[in-house]
């Protein structure tokens, strides 16, 4: 596991957070990464640092959502400022290729 507070270059605290997005199962191997890549470079672009990236693969869901009974799970654990959450899950809403996404926030 990642410390638990991490500061940047400019001194700032980093919290520990894992995301778990659900991508829609048409989604090809292309759109997948297309999306893992586009919420690393978030971070990134944002002071944070990311630590890892699991692909789950394709998964029946619990329940429908959207219409859907399988989605692509991918976990990414990261270090970014508390700002910027708001903003990433904002944009994880209006993304077309997921479907469902938690944010938590570690320690």
């Amino acid at each position: 596991m990642v410390s638990e507070n991490v500061s940047n270059q400019v001194g700032e605290k980093l919290c520990n957070y894992e995301l778990t997005i659900v991508v829609r199962p048409e989604a090809d191997e292309e759109n997948l990464e297309t999306t893992v890549e586009s919420v690393g470079r978030y971070i990134t672009e944002k002071g944070g640092v990311v630590s890892e990236v699991e692909r789950w693969g394709k998964r029946r869901l619990a329940y429908p959502i959207k219409q859907y009974r399988e989605g692509h799970y991918v976990l990414t654990r990261f270090q970014m400022k508390p700002e910027y959450n708001e903003e990433l899950e904002t944009n994880l809403k209006i993304s077309e290729d997921v479907i469902r996404h938690l944010l938590i926030k570690i320690g």
